[in-house]
């Protein structure tokens, strides 16, 4: 049988996996939705926020808590749908309560999909910034606890 033979086949299972192996046309199409043609340049696109959930879990569960946040912090969930940026959220919170869970940490939601997680900063009554989603806030900006509506404690299951 040859390589052509099996690439072309339906069910090819990759004995390594034992999960059904992709053919060479639907790897080709994938790689052409990810690419824009500008000016007769090929450009990469901005990965969509599935990818961006996806990425986060995979660097979460590979012990990359710091950089799946990244990955979340830098996703654009203004313009997705509702139960994208709850999937997002939801992840994203996960993240938080294994980071700052023990920090008595709080988090300040702005609607679906933009949130940010807070710590206490001492005794001064203000908070630090450590993780965002969807928000245009950094890590270590400060934040007065008074002028936040809607603060709530992080808990509840991870």
């Amino acid at each position: 049988m040859t390589t052509a033979t099996l690439v072309n086949q339906e069910q090819v299972t990759d004995t390594a996996a034992g999960r059904p192996r992709r053919s060479l046309e639907e790897l080709v199409d994938q790689l052409m939705a990810t690419l824009t043609f500008k000016d007769g340049r090929v450009e990469m696109q901005e990965p969509s926020a599935v990818r961006s959930i996806h990425e986060a879990r995979r660097m979460r569960q590979a012990g990359d808590v710091d950089g799946a946040l990244a990955v979340l912090a830098e996703m654009d969930t203004a313009g997705a749908e509702k139960k994208l940026a709850r999937w997002a959220f939801t992840e994203w919170r996960q993240l938080v309560k294994r980071l700052f869970g023990g920090r008595g940490a709080m988090v300040y939601s702005q609607g679906t999909g933009r949130a940010a997680a807070l710590v206490p900063n001492g005794n001064t009554g203000m908070l630090e910034v450590v993780a965002v989603l969807g928000m245009r806030w950094r890590p270590g900006k400060t934040v007065s606890e008074r002028s936040l509506r809607g603060l709530r404690p992080l808990r509840g299951g991870a």
